[in-house]
């Protein structure tokens, strides 16, 4: 079994979400925020999810204060905000450190398994993805510029494996 399925972080209520759950499903995390420049992007990740689903693809949504301070609402005001902005429906856990001593198990791991550009381990901004593989094998990461359609071909392709 793949290290990634042994990781359960915490859903937006304090609850385990073991990702046991999620093997043999194409998995895209990513880092997010409600009031930064790259917010938008909640849009176009709940239409590839929705388009998606049924085809084994699961998003995740990280949310994290750690840069500009532009996540400072509770994990009950940010799922609020997803919903009511958005209408998200994919997954929004609980507020998590994506850099420093109190990171996240689970970025820990993204992080060992791809770096950024010129080799950089730490995330850089709000909105960095990765894609994991029916596997939990993490096959890309994601600047915060790349709109998430512009990775529809990478999802698409892993569906179909």
């Amino acid at each position: 079994m793949s290290e990634f399925y042994k990781l359960t972080p915490k859903d937006k209520k304090g609850e385990d979400y073991p990702f046991t759950q999620l093997e043999g499903k194409v998995v895209l995390i990513v880092n997010v925020a409600s009031k930064c420049g790259f917010t938008p992007q909640y849009k176009e990740l709940e239409s590839l999810y929705k388009k998606y689903q049924d085809k084994g693809l699961v998003i995740l949504g990280f949310p994290c204060n750690q840069f500009g301070h532009q996540e400072p609402g509770t994990d009950e005001q940010i799922g609020q905000f997803c919903q009511l902005n958005y209408g998200v429906t994919f997954p929004i856990l609980k507020k998590i450190n994506v850099n420093g001593n109190d990171m996240d198990p689970v970025y820990e791991f993204l992080k060992s398994k791809k770096s950024g550009l010129l080799g950089f381990k730490g995330i850089k901004w709000n909105f960095e993805k990765f894609l994991i593989d029916r596997k939990g094998e993490v096959v890309q990461r994601y600047a915060s510029l790349t709109k998430p359609s512009s990775i529809e071909q990478d999802i698409e392709r892993l569906l179909n494996k």
